[in-house]
């Protein structure tokens, strides 16, 4: 039986709708459709060969964007239920949150901003959008997946109000996003529901976690060097001291499930704080607050921006991993230039109407194309047009 929905969850009866009308499904609600919807898209089986950190050769163990996407799923599921909200609605939105991402990780789509700076830039998030909107073509009666207004809001706004009370953005605003926002009367100087929150929180949780996991084993840092770093550092103290000749792995394992765990117990308890000051009554309530409340406590926000900056500087600027993403920089740009020289490279199916398309729409659908791809398809790609195999040559 699903527990009761508190009065601030989102209700899938309360649902604004689809882009498109449809015939409901019972006994799935809304949500739950839109959940099983992103699982069965293309885009989200596509999430298997997409870097997290490491490319797809590097090992089979190390996370890739589908398993972040389930490792997020779970936490924020977990969170959801125990602050009595919509659990389909928050794991529809973590499956979702990376649909958009290049081949890559960050280095591809900082690569493909960079390329189409002439043309709007490239935002992951508003790619997300284009996804489930236009580019999954699944379905005779639409393009995309025709998900809730619900969820397309929550992708949209996830991390935040993306306008201040003035209007003007917050940040760059791409052209999908604004246009969405317009067309479908998204205010985007609320706050997101709660679900989305939390499923925002859960990716940041998430992300610490692996990186812990996947940067020891790779060898990227040793187990010692986590001593001063905030939660990573207590928990390795807490393990060894009940269990002093532990195994390597085992000493990995019950470091990395305790940052985990503290981290969504300070989650839990911050946010039912900041819910009782509130007191929300509804959804709507949630989204007009004056800042979020699903939120880590002052105190593990500090810890986990210090592990953060760890991280990057151990994992992300690693010289190993710097030199592969450079490299795979290359892979990214060598293919814009080459399709965006030459038309007939895209497949049979990507140049329907190309004749009418002006050079910013033409570079828009070259950079659909690639961000589409998987580090797997890029590199065989890039090794039939160049003969070369720059990652590991």
């Amino acid at each position: 039986m699903r527990p009761e929905l508190a009065p601030y969850a989102t209700r899938a009866g309360e649902s604004r709708g689809r882009l498109h009308q449809e015939p409901e499904s019972p006994p799935r609600s809304l949500f739950q459709r839109d959940r099983d919807r992103v699982i069965h898209s293309t885009a989200f089986r596509r999430l298997k060969h997409k870097t997290q950190v490491f490319v797809y050769h590097e090992g089979d163990h190390y996370r890739t964007r589908l398993t972040h996407s389930l490792e997020v799923a779970q936490i924020a599921r977990s969170i959801a239920r125990a602050l009595g909200l919509d659990e389909d609605l928050t794991e529809a939105l973590a499956l979702a949150h990376d649909l958009g991402h290049t081949p890559f990780g960050h280095a591809g789509e900082r690569e493909l901003d960079h390329l189409m700076a002439p043309y709007g830039g490239f935002d992951h998030n508003a790619q997300g959008l284009r996804i489930v909107t236009r580019l999954e073509r699944r379905y005779a009666a639409f393009d995309g997946l025709n998900l809730t207004l619900d969820t397309l809001e929550g992708l949209v706004k996830h991390n935040g109000p993306m306008v201040g009370g003035d209007g003007r953005p917050i940040a760059r605003m791409p052209a999908t996003i604004k246009e969405f926002a317009a067309e479908h009367h998204v205010d985007l100087a609320t706050y997101a529901a709660a679900e989305a929150q939390v499923a925002a929180l859960a990716d940041d949780i998430a992300y610490d976690a692996h990186d812990i996991d996947d940067g020891l084993r790779a060898r990227l840092f040793d187990v010692i060097d986590l001593g001063d770093v905030p939660l990573a550092g207590d928990a390795l103290s807490e393990v060894l001291r009940s269990w002093p000749d532990i195994a390597r792995p085992r000493l990995v394992h019950e470091t990395v499930r305790r940052v985990t765990s503290w981290m969504i117990a300070d989650v839990l308890a911050e946010t039912r704080r900041r819910l009782a000051e509130h007191d929300p009554r509804s959804a709507g309530e949630v989204c007009a607050a004056p800042r979020p409340l699903i939120g880590f406590s002052v105190q593990m926000s500090e810890s986990e921006r210090v592990l953060k900056q760890f991280l990057s500087q151990s994992v992300y600027r690693h010289a190993k991993i710097v030199e592969i993403m450079d490299r795979a920089r290359r892979v990214v740009r060598d293919l814009f230039h080459s399709h965006m020289n030459d038309p007939k490279l895209l497949p049979e199916d990507w140049r329907e109407g190309l004749e009418n398309m002006n050079e910013p729409r033409y570079a828009r659908h070259v950079c659909d194309f690639i961000a589409g791809m998987t580090d797997r398809y890029a590199l065989e790609s890039h090794k039939r047009l160049f003969d070369l195999d720059p990652l590991f040559r």
